[in-house]
């Protein structure tokens, strides 16, 4: 990864990245996540949704791209 903190958010993040920002996940669920390639910003959005604090979004947008699919991979409702 490259040292400048900007570019290191958009940059694929490692399995360690995701481990960091969502905590502990069943080994499917990584790397279901890893395969995505995430950045650290799509992690971030994706745990921000996962919180609750939704409105940091806008009022009744959706999560979209990267980040919408870990929610969708990590929400208990999956069908996967």
């Amino acid at each position: 990864m490259s040292n400048d903190p900007k570019t290191q958010l958009h940059e694929p993040a490692s399995t360690r990245d995701i481990k960091a920002v969502l905590g502990a996940l069943d080994e499917n669920d990584l790397l279901d996540i890893a395969a995505l390639r995430p950045s650290l910003r799509d992690l971030d959005e994706a745990a921000t949704w996962l919180s609750g604090d939704r409105d940091i979004f806008g009022a009744g947008e959706p999560l979209r791209g990267i980040a919408a699919e870990i929610v969708a991979i990590l929400t208990p409702d999956n069908t996967r």
